[in-house]
């Protein structure tokens, strides 16, 4: 508990959540992020979440401690951040935080429904399953994994994000340049 009642139980999360309003906001694509931009989005964004976890309440229905390893979660969580940003930054209008209470209150039941179809809890995990169209092959089906520490999870999912867009960009140099 902070010594201070203005100041929240984790003054770290709370200061780098505002020092994301530093930056202009900006939409992340995922997609489109190199390596050294996705290792700085992730780590904005989980503290961004950890912040909204514990200043609203969520429940792990909402959101559950492995997010990160559910792109349609991911995509939620990443897209109300960006709105936050956009209505919580010193050049938005007076009136815009209302707006992102209202969008807030709307991201919360679709985080519902993403969280009940891909079947991520408080202490289990398993990737979201995939429907296979006709002609497609089977995806492989991932097993439930308990869930020990997030933190460590998290620094693993980023530390091997990072590493695959790094690989992804050597490759496509290395055909530009042969």
């Amino acid at each position: 508990m902070s010594p201070f009642p203005d100041e929240p139980d984790d003054v770290d999360a709370w200061r780098s959540v505002t020092d994301l309003l530093e930056r202009p906001p900006a939409p992340i694509n995922w997609n489109l992020l190199d390596a050294e931009q996705a290792e700085i989005e992730w780590r904005d964004l989980d503290h961004w979440v950890k912040w909204l976890k514990s200043t609203f309440g969520l429940p792990p229905n909402i959101v559950p401690p492995y997010w990160h390893r559910h792109d349609e979660l991911v995509w939620e969580l990443s897209a109300l951040h960006c709105h936050w940003l956009s209505c919580y930054h010193e050049s938005a209008s007076p009136s815009a935080p209302i707006a992102w209470m209202r969008e807030f209150s709307d991201a919360r039941y679709r985080l519902r429904d993403w969280v009940s179809i891909c079947g991520t809890r408080l202490d289990r995990d398993r990737p979201t399953r995939q429907t296979t169209w006709p002609g497609e092959s089977a995806p492989l089906a991932g097993s439930e994994v308990e869930i020990r520490n997030r933190d460590e999870d998290f620094a693993a999912f980023v530390r091997d994000d990072v590493l695959r867009r790094r690989r992804i960009a050597a490759i496509a140099s290395q055909q530009l340049i042969g």
